[in-house]
């Protein structure tokens, strides 16, 4: 047996060669050869998140003053344009899972901008806002805009015109990978 102190015999080296790709040797921790972070770091998946996180600062930044989150932001504007909507289509309307939109829906029912009520016999909670949720999202408006500006910021029109159609190619041909649906209200006429 060779400890790691001894050179392999030359009919080891190239048994050894024969038996395993050149990759696979078992190397010393300090001599093995580390994956550049330039590639982690170029991955779209690491850039989509690490734009999410800066999004989501940005728009808390802006709505300190109201303590709203993207999240809460989204849920009063869905139940603006449908109130009454129920809990699983509120959830499917922003792809929320259906944990996400309860711990929201909990935290606005706690602030008293949201309520929610089941009719007997009914297993779909529906959920509106209340008057001080619509005062809410009126006075959110101004410091949400400021924010996708913000966001938008490093951006020209035409790039940010781009990344946006890109977004929404990448999202709506990969829709079916998400793990929770994405399913707008349908639309009043």
């Amino acid at each position: 047996m060779l400890t790691s102190m001894e050179p392999p015999s030359r009919e080891a080296q190239s048994t050894h060669s024969l038996a395993e790709p050149a990759l696979h040797r078992a190397v010393p921790p300090s001599k093995k050869p580390r994956a550049p972070l330039s590639r982690l770091y170029a991955r779209p998946g690491f850039l989509l998140r690490r734009a999410h996180q800066i999004s989501a600062a940005v728009f808390e930044d802006e709505c300190r003053e109201l303590q709203l989150t993207p999240a809460q932001f989204g849920v009063l504007t869905v139940l603006q344009a449908h109130p009454g909507l129920g809990q699983s289509s509120l959830a499917r309307a922003l792809g929320f899972d259906k944990v996400t939109v309860l711990r929201v829906l909990r935290g606005l029912e706690a602030r008293g901008l949201v309520e929610r009520e089941s009719a007997a016999g009914r297993r779909n909670v529906s959920v509106q806002l209340t008057e001080v949720g619509t005062q809410m999202l009126e006075n959110a408006q101004r410091p949400a805009e400021r924010a996708y500006r913000r966001l938008m910021s490093p951006l020209d029109r035409e790039q940010q015109t781009q990344l946006l159609q890109l977004l929404q190619l990448l999202t709506g041909e990969l829709e079916d990978e998400a793990r929770a649906a994405f399913v707008p209200p349908a639309q009043d006429s």
